[in-house]
């Protein structure tokens, strides 16, 4: 699974940087000067970690000898590539949005299960005027939250952007266009239905509970599902071919 992240993320990486590069007044030509000290795989395989493990950047610096910055900078620009991948529910098919998962579900016949999950997350700063948008009044802590859509066995096609835990679930599906989507397409209301199925997600550490900024909670959460569903799709073609 490494070698296919490399091969996809890794041209995209180098396609980004080169703009950066390209975009701000220069003294010397692209290319010249410091060489990178994290190359890319590294750079995926820290971000990996981080969000499978929770590891900590002040560990990772440590581990792949680098500043505490390079590692910063590495997960920040390797996460949003592995959000944009979307999810697997097949070796050639994959769901990034919504509408697609409907349309994948109805499709096929199947049965969808739509539930809201909380991360807990630092707690704003004092004085901040949204601060208690995202106190859950579920558990009482400082959370936001994503809606999760699984199919009967539990595999992960969907993960919404996080919002505030003040968001209700049925609010949250309906911002999604939810409705909209079930009433314009020949869909019942049986496709999806609220119940819970994102045991697998929680396993990540990263969502166990997120120390970092609450704006990167989108990148994160997409970025895991990805994974999970991918991890999920193959495993399942292993097993039918054994």
């Amino acid at each position: 699974m490494i070698a296919e992240l490399i091969a996809e993320t890794g041209p995209l990486w180098h396609e980004r940087h080169q703009a950066v590069l390209t975009a701000r007044p220069r003294s010397r030509a692209v290319g010249a000067g410091a060489k990178h000290k994290l190359v890319f795989a590294d750079r995926l395989l820290a971000t990996l970690i981080h969000l499978r493990h929770g590891a900590t950047h002040d560990v990772l610096a440590c581990w792949f000898g680098v500043d505490r910055s390079t590692i910063t900078r590495a997960i920040g620009e390797v996460r949003p590539l592995l959000a944009m991948r979307g999810c697997t529910v097949a070796p050639d098919v994959r769901l990034r949005t919504l509408a697609e998962v409907v349309d994948h579900l109805g499709a096929r016949g199947q049965t969808g299960i739509m539930d809201g999950t909380e991360i807990r997350v630092r707690r704003p700063a004092a004085g901040r005027k949204d601060r208690e948008k995202f106190i859950s009044g579920k558990n009482k802590q400082n959370a936001v939250k994503s809606m999760v859509v699984t199919d009967a066995d539990g595999r992960l096609p969907f993960c919404s952007p996080a919002e505030p835990t003040s968001c209700a679930d049925i609010t949250h599906a309906r911002q999604l266009g939810l409705v909209k989507l079930l009433s314009d397409g020949p869909h019942s209301s049986r496709r999806i239905r609220v119940e819970h199925g994102i045991d697998h997600l929680k396993n990540w550490r990263a969502l166990a509970r997120h120390h970092g900024r609450r704006e990167h909670m989108t990148d994160t959460i997409q970025a895991i599902a990805g994974l999970l569903s991918h991890q999920q799709t193959a495993t399942l073609a292993t097993d039918c071919h054994v």
